[in-house]
Formats: structure tokens, sequence, C-alpha cells
């Protein structure tokens, strides 16, 4: 039993937030049937995003809906509050906050306390002062920007298929690439793969029409599956007539022209960022303890140092790694994430009854990426794999990852139908401006793109 009655706070609904909700309705489960544990979890969407099926939605692969899980379906014995925490004063044990209703009201913000902390924003990306980027560039950490970029991506299609002009053909069907990450070089791969294979159904289109670039500062792509497998999946990429720009840089987007480190300008209409993350500005409003790259310090047990009754883990903390030499801490990424969040709802429930707490403490296993349809590359367990054994792997250990038996189903059947019948090429960039044709038909003004967002 829990010494007194406890009120957890939980905010964030990505991996950390939901998993650790998840493991605190298990571990207390008698505690809440009772009333002497209750659990908010404050998040700004209703959903979880599991980030890495995001390529495979934006090439249509997977429904979107299959990429996100419910909050309110799976945390059934939580309070879900749709929101965004603004800061938070631990000393008096608050956090203010604002939510649909508080804007409809015109009340401001409103306040919430809490007994425990449990910090898990997340990250957000990580942009530059460059001219253009807020204008003409589109991130890819959502699933909204995922299905945006994939309606983008066949709208320029349309657009270069249908013109005349020469100047404007091949600006819409240039793409830049900014970033060697997973995130880029995945979302790169599926959206190529997919664009090559609906190139067949336009009559004056070919898949050497289009260009693809990829832009990386450092000297190598994907750190995370070593340095042979980055050089094979530059050789991979070339090899489909992508564009690799190794230690270079974007200078600047403006008037919709890219302009490269090296020299180089390129003509484009797309321009997708995806050169890192940074921790989420919540943290910074908060009377917590931070490093210097703006993380939330904390212990192995997943803690924040020095701070009684306040937790982290994910992008947020900086948890040190107990596998590695002193001074490392663990890498912000999902393997990290899901794991810690196990080890932190089992620490918060060893708290609330007096007794010892944990040790986070996981081995990196190693990485998996997709470069496309039956192409990836991967380095797990030391061991090297490429091409479609790679693939197979990478698909395999998401399904085992993805939450719940219902999202797990569903992803299956929809990979066994795309494998029996030919893939979709809709674009629906209608749904960005839906009340567009409402407004024209009842005599309103046009907006000045009401199709999409090109």
């Amino acid at each position: 039993m829990v010494k007194e009655r406890a009120r957890i706070l939980i905010v964030g609904g990505g991996y950390v937030g939901m998993y650790t909700a998840l493991r605190l309705q298990r571990q207390l489960k008698p505690e809440l049937k009772r009333g002497e544990v209750e659990i908010t979890v404050v998040s700004p969407d209703p959903y979880m995003t599991y980030q890495p099926f995001l390529p495979e939605a934006a090439a249509g692969s997977i429904s979107p809906r299959h990429v996100v899980v419910p909050l309110r379906r799976v945390l059934d014995r939580c309070r879900i509050v749709i929101g965004e925490v603004r800061s938070i004063d631990h000393a008096k044990r608050t956090a203010t906050l604002t939510t649909l209703a508080t804007e409809e009201e015109g009340a401001g913000t409103e306040q919430i306390a809490y007994d425990e902390l449990v910090l898990a924003p997340g990250s957000v990306s990580r942009t530059l002062p460059i001219p253009g980027l807020a204008d003409f560039a589109i991130g890819f950490k959502t699933v909204e920007e995922a299905i945006g970029l994939r309606n983008h991506v066949i709208e320029q299609m349309d657009i270069a298929s249908s013109t005349r002009d020469p100047a404007i053909r091949d600006a819409a069907l240039t793409f830049v690439f900014v970033g060697g990450g997973y995130a880029g070089v995945e979302a790169l791969g599926e959206l190529e793969d997919m664009a090559r294979y609906t190139a067949r159904y336009y009559h004056n289109l070919k898949p050497e029409d289009m260009k693809w670039i990829l832009v990386e500062a450092s000297d190598r792509i994907l750190p995370e599956v070593g340095e042979e497998m980055g050089r094979y999946t530059v050789s991979q990429l070339r090899r489909r007539n992508i564009e690799v720009r190794l230690e270079t840089r974007l200078n600047s987007c403006a008037d919709r022209v890219a302009v490269l480190s090296d020299g180089a300008r390129f003509p484009t209409r797309t321009v997708v960022w995806t050169a890192g993350v940074k921790p989420h500005p919540l943290l910074a409003a908060t009377d917590l303890p931070l490093n210097e790259r703006g993380r939330l310090k904390c212990t192995p047990e997943l803690t924040v140092d020095g701070v009684p009754h306040a937790w982290a883990a994910g992008d947020a903390a900086a948890v040190p790694d107990v596998t590695a030499e002193p001074g490392k801490e663990t890498a912000p990424n999902a393997q990290h994430a899901v794991r810690q969040a196990k080890v932190l709802g089992d620490n918060i429930a060893h708290s609330l009854r007096g007794e010892p707490l944990e040790t986070y403490s996981h081995t990196y296993v190693g990485s998996v990426a997709s470069l496309g349809l039956h192409k990836g590359v991967a380095h797990v367990y030391g061991r090297k794999l490429r091409g479609y054994p790679a693939w197979f792997m990478h698909r395999v250990y998401h399904l085992s990852r993805v939450p719940t038996f219902n999202r797990k189903a569903r992803v299956l059947a929809e990979w066994t139908l795309a494998g029996l019948f030919k893939r979709e090429i809709v674009s629906l960039g209608s749904l960005e401006h839906p009340r567009a044709e409402f407004e024209l038909a009842a005599g309103g003004k046009p907006p000045n793109d009401p199709k999409g967002s090109s």
C-alpha cells in the first residue's frame, strides 16, 4: 500500500508518458481502485505517435490512423487532459497549462497541483536561422507532417506533368532532404520509392526526371548503424540516382532555391528538414536543474538529480549510462525511452510504497533502418545485415514494439494486403484546407491554395 494519497502528473503523451502511465496502471491497480492514487496525463495530442512508422505512413504502406495510439483507450484508469503545460513550479508542486477549453473561455491559463511529477515532453525540431527555412521547409516529426509530405510530393508530380514551363517542372521534381539521420534517410528512401512507383501512371514523367538530394553536414550518414553500413547506405542511395552530399550544409532556401555550402543551387518546391532535435522549450520554464544541452539532470534511478518527487526519462532527460564509461549518457531514442518508462513506472510505485528504487541499465543492442520497400540496413548484436534481410528485421522489430495488440494486427494486415495489391497513389492535399471548396461555394474569398500545400 502507498503511504499516503498521491497525485501523479505526467507531462507528455509520447513514448515515456504513455508507457509510464501504462506501467503505473498495472503496478498501482489496487491503489487506483481504492482512490489512493490519481494519475493525470497532460498531452497536446490525444494520441501517441509511433514515429518509426512515419516513413511508411508517408509512403502509403500504413494508414495514418494505425501509426498513432489513442491515449484514452489504453490509459483507461488515467485522467487525460489535452493541453500544453507552459511552466512548472516544482517548489510549490504546481503546473500551469492551457487547454482547448481555456482558449475558448478566454480564461488564460489554469493550474494543476501534484505530488509526483513525471516530465516527458519529448523534443522539438532543431532549426537554424536559415533564410527561407520557416517559410518553405517541412519537418518530419508528426503524422500530420508525414501525410502532408506525401500529398505534397504527389502534387508536385501533378504540377510537373501539367506545366509547359521547364523551370517550374524542374523545381517541382527536385526534392531536398536536410539531415542524414534516421528520419531523413528513411523518409527519403520511402518517398523516393513511392514516387518512382507513382511515375509509371504519368504519361510524361519518368523516375529519371526526378532529382532527390540528401544534404548532411557530417562526413557520414546513419552513424547508429556503424561506419561500414553508413557507407553501404550511401552507395545504395547513389545507385538509385539520389545525390548524397556529405560535409555540406543548407545555407538558404529563400525564394524556393536551395543554396548549399558547396556552392550548388537547386530551384525546388520541396525542402524537408530532419537535421536533429532539441529539448522541449518547457524544460527552460521549470525550476529543475538542466545540463549544458538543456536536458534535465537525472540519476540512474530516473529521478531528477537532487530534486525529490520529480522524475524524467526519454529525450528530455540526461540519464547516465551505467553500462558505459563514466560521463556517458543514454542516447535519446525510442529504444531507451520505452525501457526507461518501464523502470520509471516501477520506481514511482516503489517510492510511494517506501521500497528501494531500481537502476536503469540497458546495453544498446543496435539499430535497423529501412531504405524503401525490400531495402534496408541493420547492425544488431554485432551482426551487419543489408538489403531484404535488414528490411525484414526492421519490420519485425517495429511490429513487436508498436503498442497494443490492436495496432499490431492492423499494421500486419495492411502489410499483407500491400503485398497482394498495387500501391495507392492518391493525394489528398485538400485535407489541409477542408473548408476551401465550401467557402468558395458560399461566396467567400478563395484561399491562395485551395487544393493543397504546393
